[in-house]
């Protein structure tokens, strides 16, 4: 796949270097096996007031199940095409298997960042990832800061990331346009859809105030693991 289909945008903490272009999703194993949509591990309803349960169902049901289906129906094409050694057909195949199995990867990893408050969601970070918070980020307050002005900033449709390098164990933030999932020598540890279907039927054109609340139902236990490992 042409590096030209994997945009990636600058790296915000200046601690860390700028992405290079992201490995294509086709030659990993990822695409070897038939993508399933994960569980929830907590009900649709148990994140509101922050993220309601209508938001949470269609958001999970139907956003996340058309990733899941539409990246099957690209990995069953290219390997039709494959067989018939046509190679046009196969390269066609290329951006539907980065934004359909970017949007299942960064769902699923989405999901797992969340939890009902006060029941593992919400408060601030602990042990070696708030040490590490402060240290590149100054404090927890500033995180949170610069991580909305990151959400913010992006034009259309996108995500924002908490990343690690896996060389330095750096943190840092960058935002991805569209599916365009985290790869090659960052690790993703936290992710904020900034998609309007993740907010939109509830907090409809004031998504800052969506970018507030999520907050509130972070998962930092899931975070801190992702950190550690």
């Amino acid at each position: 796949m042409s590096s030209a289909l994997l945009r990636t945008t600058p790296v915000v903490r200046a601690g860390l270097r700028a992405a290079k272009p992201m490995a294509s999703l086709a030659s990993t194993s990822f695409v070897r096996g038939k993508a399933t949509l994960p569980d929830l591990p907590y009900d649709y309803a148990a994140l509101e007031p922050h993220i309601s349960g209508q938001i949470m169902e269609l958001h999970h049901s139907k956003h996340h199940q058309t990733y899941v289906n539409s990246f099957n129906a690209a990995v069953e094409a290219l390997g039709d095409a494959k067989a018939k050694n046509d190679t046009k057909a196969a390269a066609a195949q290329a951006p539907l298997l980065n934004f359909h199995g970017g949007g299942h990867v960064n769902h699923s990893l989405f999901w797992e960042n969340l939890a009902p408050n006060g029941k593992g969601g919400g408060g601030e970070p602990e042990g070696k990832l708030l040490t590490a918070i402060n240290e590149d980020f100054g404090s927890f307050d500033n995180l949170k800061k610069q991580t909305n002005t990151a959400l913010a900033g992006i034009q259309g449709s996108g995500w924002a990331w908490l990343v690690k390098d896996k060389t330095s164990g750096t943190l840092g933030l960058v935002t991805r346009a569209n599916q365009d999932p985290v790869t090659g020598n960052l690790e993703p540890l936290l992710g904020i859809d900034a998609w309007e279907h993740a907010y939109y039927l509830q907090y409809q054109n004031r998504k800052a105030e969506y970018f507030s609340a999520i907050w509130e139902v972070i998962n930092w236990g899931t975070v801190s693991k992702r950190f550690e490992k």
